[in-house]
């Protein structure tokens, strides 16, 4: 298995489609065996499947994420783990137990906002919680 995370200062990113950096996390046996950081190389939104796909990755955790970019992780056969915020590495320890808090049904279709926006920490009109984001 593996495993990649939006990733900024440790933490999950929560804007998939603006991320600079993924975790890469590699499992064997349920267990984190090697990770490493990944510069996206400007690549965005949904051509951040295919840069995944590239790395053989099969599941992401990330925090908001648009509908074409939920899309293209489909046809990428790449599961979601979207809604999620904090430690990137506590997410992995958690899905790899079971217990990882997630939303299936996230969202984020705020793709015309200013600079600094972080689609799963706000207030913006149509979004809720810090969790989530929805249209």
């Amino acid at each position: 298995m593996r495993i990649a995370v939006t990733f900024e200062n440790d933490q999950i990113f929560q804007h998939f489609g603006h991320t600079e950096q993924f975790k890469i996390y590699d499992v064997e046996g349920g267990k984190i065996v090697s990770s490493q950081v990944m510069d996206t190389n400007g690549q965005g939104h949904g051509a951040l499947a295919g840069v995944l796909k590239a790395l053989g990755v099969d599941t992401l955790i990330c925090g908001g994420i648009g509908g074409g970019a939920r899309t293209a992780l489909e046809a990428n056969s790449i599961q979601l783990y979207g809604g999620v915020s904090g430690s990137a590495d506590a997410a992995v320890t958690a899905l790899l137990e079971g217990k990882l808090s997630y939303d299936p049904e996230v969202r984020c279709s705020h793709h015309d906002h200013g600079e600094g926006h972080d689609c799963g920490h706000h207030n913006h009109k149509g979004c809720h919680g810090a969790q989530s984001c929805h249209a």
